[in-house]
């Protein structure tokens, strides 16, 4: 009898899940203990990133990087032979830090295999580590690895991560949940370090940010204020629940 992958992915997801649920502590972020990683974001390996659609990925990827501009952590970039067909980051994220350390890799693929891009980790003096990369089962995925097996405590953002297939992207995700690493949402990183939508930066700055980035959220806040400036309701809207 075979069995298509396809068929068996979502058991062994459910049973590797299930199994690493208990394993570790529920750790919150703390915006004063945190950096983030951009790591081979690149023009030429967005190519690979084929589990999102490619105008989504690009605003995922974007909206990712852009996370030290409005909370004002730490940033490290990394390129891996980025004058080959892997290519350069993107120009938007370059401009955003031109003072962050980018270290580019002539060829390992794994990030802490490089001295230069260990010891820049390491000289911000954090303990949580932001990734995202691509592709998401070779360079975040041994990254976060890498990463835990060091001590640190790393949050992955799975939409900021791109791969070949779903079905690659979902057995990466499952391998590092099963290391400690934490598989999440970019909506859940912010929330996470903002805490609170009256602390700095809370609501001033994060709802015109997720108006570019996440535009459901972003809608909805327009939304509430279109409604507030009228002041009115059309008939048959005062009958809904409250």
């Amino acid at each position: 009898m075979k069995f298509s992958v396809s068929a068996i992915l979502p058991a062994v997801l459910l049973v590797g899940n299930a199994a690493a649920t208990n394993s570790y502590p529920y750790e919150r972020l703390e915006k004063n203990n945190t950096m983030l990683l951009i790591l081979d974001l690149q023009e030429g390996l967005y190519t690979l990133a084929r589990d999102w659609d490619a105008t989504l990925y690009k605003q995922n990827l974007l909206a990712y990087a852009s996370l030290g501009t409005v909370f004002d952590i730490p940033v490290v970039m990394t390129s891996s032979s980025e004058t080959g067909p892997n290519g350069p980051l993107p120009q938007e994220i370059l401009d955003w830090y031109p003072n962050a350390p980018l270290i580019k890799r002539q060829g390992e693929v794994n990030a802490w295999d490089n001295a230069e891009f260990r010891a820049a980790v390491k000289a911000t003096g954090k303990n949580q580590i932001i990734l995202g990369g691509i592709v998401t089962d070779v360079c975040t995925a041994f990254l976060a690895r890498s990463l835990r097996a060091e001590g640190y405590s790393v949050w992955a953002d799975i939409e900021a991560s791109g791969t070949t297939t779903k079905e690659i992207r979902d057995i990466a995700n499952d391998e590092m949940v099963r290391a400690g690493v934490q598989v999440t949402s970019l909506f859940s990183i912010m929330c996470g370090l903002m805490r609170d939508w009256r602390n700095t930066p809370g609501a001033a700055e994060l709802i015109p940010w997720l108006d570019k980035y996440l535009p459901s959220y972003g809608i909805l806040a327009r939304g509430h204020r279109a409604a507030i400036l009228n002041g009115t309701i059309l008939p048959g809207e005062d009958k809904l629940p409250h």
